[in-house]
């Protein structure tokens, strides 16, 4: 039953993806929206690569206390 317990972990540690154009961002508020209406809450350490509304973006996720959080968001070419 450990064994079977610990083959999870990997699982719940794992970051969903999502994928669409930015609606909107705030460095400010560390907050990006996609326009699916998902927001993301970015970390405090995030480098803002440039991003802008209507730019297409992947965002790595996991979801923590009900909230969205990005691991980290690139920009697609």
């Amino acid at each position: 039953m450990a064994a079977a317990f610990l083959a999870t972990i990997p699982l719940a540690l794992a970051s969903d993806m999502a994928s669409g154009t930015i609606r909107s961002f705030s460095l400010k508020t560390h907050n990006l929206t996609l326009d699916n209406g998902t927001t993301f809450k970015l970390p405090n350490t995030f480098k803002d690569p440039g991003l802008k509304v209507c730019e297409k973006v992947h965002v790595s996720w996991q979801m923590k206390d009900g909230k969205h959080m990005a691991d980290s968001v690139t920009v697609v070419k």
